[in-house]
């Protein structure tokens, strides 16, 4: 079990739906290589699950993943059952379906109704799982998520998912799935450089029914898949200097001040960088920085 001590619990905890979480987690994307999306340079695999092991270590209980996390020579699914399995009791891995993508690495178009439950089959047989924890429906673009959000909930009730949840959706698209099935979060792009009018109302209707908002690409902002680029903001790097912190423990110290029900899914293939982005759950940062934050944000929007 989690030592009460971990560095992870640093920012505390949330519960997905009946699953206490520590607020600081871990996104597997990045673990499959420098070209997650592309057949680029594939990650040096021992390497992959090390990190994933120390990240456990670490107090580390919520890992986010998909079956669309793989380059030419890696799945994230498969690092994280080679790596973790058995799983620890209090583990729980959240994946997510909607996006198609070839084995050839190329997008196809986003799954219908019908084709989830083979996707949802897919993550259990990757992560050697006879259920899923979490299962969010990302939304690729439909005006309405009801007849995908209702096939997800038709697997919860055949026991497949324990939890379901959705990701880049509007305010709208929320009600709608809570209309067919308890939504446990929300994952929806939010950060420093990335302002945007819906998801900040997704975040505050989330706060208010107690569901966790999830940020994606919180420390990559604009860079998103690619990554974050060599450039930062002077405001951050005065903070970090302030702090002896990084400018990513920034971010992250940021993302997690916006409400006890936002979690943070840092992802990254580097043993240091993972001490790094878990420590950054016990920085707290002042009232006068987080508003010359949130002034930064205001500029980026």
């Amino acid at each position: 079990m989690t030592s009460q001590t971990s560095p992870a619990q640093a920012a505390g905890t949330w519960t997905l739906g009946d699953l206490t979480v520590n607020r600081l987690g871990f996104g597997a994307m990045r673990l499959t290589g420098s070209a997650a999306f592309q057949h680029g340079t594939p990650s040096d695999r021992d390497r992959s699950i090390a990190v994933l092991r120390q990240a456990i270590d670490l107090g580390v209980n919520h890992i986010d993943t998909a079956a669309f996390y793989f380059s030419s020579l890696r799945s994230a699914n498969e690092l994280i059952n080679s790596a973790l399995n058995p799983y620890p009791d209090d583990l729980v891995i959240v994946t997510k379906v909607g996006p198609h993508r070839e084995y050839s690495g190329e997008w196809g178009t986003a799954a219908r109704p019908d084709q989830l439950r083979g996707q949802v089959e897919e993550n259990l047989r990757q992560l050697g799982r006879d259920h899923l924890d979490v299962v969010n429906l990302r939304r690729m673009g439909q005006d309405s998520i009801t007849e995908h959000f209702g096939a997800l909930a038709e697997l919860r009730e055949a026991g497949l998912i324990r939890h379901l949840g959705i990701s880049g959706v509007e305010p709208r698209h929320l009600a709608e799935a809570q209309a067919i099935a308890p939504v446990v979060c929300v994952q929806n792009r939010f950060g420093l450089d990335a302002s945007d009018p819906e998801s900040d109302e997704v975040l505050r209707l989330c706060g208010e029914q107690g569901v966790a908002f999830v940020p994606f690409f919180a420390i990559a902002g604009e860079g998103g898949a690619r990554g974050r680029g060599d450039t930062e903001d002077d405001e951050v790097r005065a903070i970090a200097r302030a702090h002896d912190a990084t400018a990513a423990q920034v971010r992250l110290a940021w993302t997690l001040h916006q409400g006890p029900h936002v979690l943070a899914i840092p992802g990254t293939g580097n043993p240091h960088h993972l001490v790094e982005n878990v420590a950054a759950g016990a920085l707290r940062l002042t009232a006068d920085e987080t508003a010359r934050l949130d002034g930064l944000r205001l500029k980026a929007g």
